[in-house]
């Protein structure tokens, strides 16, 4: 049935209301691409993008991570934030706290 969805060329075939199917690109692990064998908690500005605006971990499905680098990445997170290089919540909800009494 995939095979009848695309061209020759491999790009989707355009649909009966003539807009292609949106086909998402496979993420690629970035720690695998720069080949890392170990994931540094004193790197800071690197574990921030692996953070959302409200000071959760990423999941795997969103920043593309393997498995693997996932777990050394949580390890590496919970330690960072131990000692305080991340924050373990966001800018303001800690403000928020501060001023509700």
């Amino acid at each position: 049935m995939a095979t009848r969805d695309r061209e020759a060329g491999g790009r989707p075939r355009a649909r009966k209301g003539g807009k292609p199917r949106y086909v998402p690109r496979r993420k690629v692990c970035a720690f695998c691409v720069d080949k890392v064998n170990e994931i540094d908690y004193k790197d800071a500005a690197r574990l921030r993008r692996f953070i959302s605006d409200r000071g959760k971990i990423e999941p795997r499905r969103k920043t593309g991570t393997c498995a693997r680098h996932q777990r050394w990445l949580t390890d590496a997170l919970k330690r960072a934030r131990f000692l305080a290089l991340l924050p373990y919540t966001a800018e303001h909800i800690r403000t928020m706290s501060g001023r509700a009494q």
